[in-house]
């Protein structure tokens, strides 16, 4: 399973082209909401939640044939600080607050999946989040520039805990089990199942290499619940047969 046949990766590019267009539709969906006292605010002048925005995206995944069997992280404040909240249905969205959105949608009725992550902050970033948002941005494209056909996925694992020690964050290389800093792995492979082979944590073994036919996330970010913020930035990737890496859906990295 850790390698796909083509056909199979069409099918997981257009999964990720539906995720890509329902995200523009969520992006779409909150700029074009009026805002009162740093709240947005549905045109009925109710505040918009993350319930609502949570029922927009199964709505508009069903509509393009996809369905999300797993659910959708959409955390906003301290729960984009912390990587597996899935976020509050009842907390409002403020602007300047960082909001994590990971969505991870299948083909309908089961089958291959996709995985993604951008973070937004409406209306501003504070200086704070800026900055952060900058490190991760540089760890991901640095990260992506030392990718090798055939490489230890775990390498890119042990490289990523050292840029974001090298920026002055902790991670679980240089402090196990910490909360805040870069708290988790890498990537995974995607497939029949949104987590599989090749993995890049602790537990992959020698077997989890980026071969030609992998399908995999790049995903790093830096966490810190104490700050009330949070940053990930998510693309899936395959290796060509010809030893080049294609993301499967692009779509804009802006904060």
């Amino acid at each position: 399973m850790m390698t796909k046949e083509p056909v199979e990766i069409d099918r997981i590019r257009a999964v990720g082209k539906i995720t890509t267009e329902v995200v523009a539709r969520t992006a779409e969906f909150l700029v074009n909401q009026k805002t009162l006292d740093g709240v947005l605010m549905e045109s009925s002048g109710k505040p918009v939640t993350i319930g609502k925005v949570k029922q927009l995206i199964d709505l508009w995944l069903a509509e393009l044939g996809a369905e999300n069997p797993e659910g959708t992280i959409f955390a906003i404040g301290r729960d984009a600080g912390v990587p597996h909240s899935t976020g509050n249905p009842s907390d409002l969205l403020r602007l300047g607050e960082t909001i994590v959105f990971d969505i991870f949608p299948c083909e309908h009725g089961g089958g291959y999946f996709y995985d993604f992550t951008r973070t937004w902050s409406l209306g501003y970033a504070t200086d704070q989040v800026m900055q952060m948002y900058e490190q991760v941005l540089s760890v991901y494209n640095q990260i992506v520039s030392e990718l090798a056909v055939n490489a230890p996925f775990k390498r890119y694992q042990q490289r990523t805990c050292e840029l974001f020690e090298a920026q002055g964050h902790p991670s679980i290389q240089s402090t196990p089990g910490t909360q805040e800093g870069y708290v988790h792995s890498l990537g995974h492979g995607i497939g029949l199942r949104v987590h599989e082979m090749p993995f890049s944590g602790s537990l992959a073994s020698p077997k989890d290499i980026l071969a030609p036919g992998t399908t995999f996330t790049l995903e790093p970010g830096l966490y810190y619940p104490s700050r009330g913020c949070g940053i990930r930035l998510e693309n899936s990737y395959t290796t060509r047969p010809d030893g080049k890496f294609e993301i499967l859906a692009d779509y804009q990295m802006d904060l």
